[in-house]
């Protein structure tokens, strides 16, 4: 079968033939419908990390149709629509009995960090890591949820966000425009930051009151909130000047949340934020049920997965080259 894998840092992902995985007891094979293309892709290519492995097959955003199951599998069967939780975790520990299954401390892998992912044409996982999909969502508007939606749903849940809080996402990319619904939904207003105006305009279209560049930022913060300050900021991009000017437009017991990363430092006044009752969160990926959520409110029309085209798997290259120059309003989804 096709795979698009990580051989090195700064190179293109070379399409390999590789042996159709095969479900061990507990696992299920999934012939893929479609696999989205996160920035965590260049965080590889771009060589910020490696993968456990190399090669390695990247893409952890994925849905399609159960293709074979296990021996002691029950509750699937060939041809089940299925989205992927991508943390293949061990259900034991104390983290995983919490529901909290993004800190699993056995985990068996992640797609497209330490286990092949889904830029393929099918992958194994196992599989108490499949949420059912209705089908009133395609493939392609499925995969996206797996990380860009669920990722908007726990960061938000993380940052108690209530009803009238006035809300700044820090980037406008797939999980920018997630989080723009997601913090609409629950009733706060939200002023969007990006430098490129296609995105400026997809975050209005997402529900954004505004949608900024960072320099017009702290005077568009300052009028919807009457001096105040944000009372939420979701920080996506992860780099210096914008985790700086996040801090800059937090308000008296804001919340500071920290999803994007890079190799940048933040640098902030412990007396400054103490002084405001100020908090900094950190928010990793998402929960099992959170990707269940997320499903069920794409499926109500709740939450509409940012599919900003489709390309064939083979062209997973080009994808990564337009999503480095900034060229893509929400996520790219790969089809085999």
């Amino acid at each position: 079968m096709l795979a698009a894998r990580f051989h090195a840092a700064h190179r293109p992902l070379a399409l390999d033939d590789v042996p159709v995985p095969e479900p061990g007891s507990d696992e299920v094979r999934v012939r893929i419908g479609a696999a989205g293309v996160c920035g965590t892709e260049l965080h590889f290519t771009d060589g910020l990390y490696a993968p456990a492995k190399t090669p390695m097959t990247l893409g952890h955003e994925a849905a399609g149709t159960v293709e074979a199951v296990g021996s002691a599998v029950t509750g699937w069967a060939p041809g089940d629509r299925v989205a992927v939780y991508y943390y293949l975790f061990c259900g034991a520990c104390r983290w995983c009995l919490r529901g909290r299954q993004n800190l699993c401390l056995a985990p068996r892998g992640v797609l497209a960090f330490a286990a092949d992912g889904a830029f393929a044409e099918q992958l194994v996982v196992p599989a108490h890591c499949l949420v059912r999909l209705p089908d009133e969502l395609s493939f392609e508007q499925a995969a996206p949820l797996c990380c860009a939606g669920t990722t908007a749903v726990h960061a938000l849940t993380e940052a108690d966000v209530e009803p009238g809080d006035l809300l700044v996402v820090m980037g406008s990319g797939g999980v920018g425009l997630a989080t723009v619904q997601e913090a609409r939904r629950r009733g706060a207003t939200v002023v969007a930051v990006s430098r490129d105006d296609a995105r400026r305009v997809a975050a209005r279209a997402a529900g954004a009151t505004a949608a900024v560049s960072p320099a017009d930022l702290p005077d568009t913060v300052a009028r919807l909130s009457a001096g105040q300050g944000a009372d939420v900021v979701v920080e996506l991009a992860g780099v210096t000047a914008t985790l700086e000017l996040s801090t800059a437009v937090l308000g008296r017991r804001g919340r500071l949340v920290l999803v994007g990363y890079s190799a940048d430092q933040l640098t902030v006044s412990p007396l400054a934020m103490v002084v405001a009752e100020q908090r900094v969160v950190s928010s990793v990926g998402n929960t099992l049920a959170e990707l269940e959520q997320a499903v069920a409110l794409a499926a109500a029309g709740q939450l509409a997965p940012p599919v900003a085209g489709t390309l064939p798997l083979a062209r997973v290259n080009d994808a990564l080259d337009r999503l480095r120059a900034g060229d893509v309003a929400g996520r790219l989804v790969l089809t085999p």
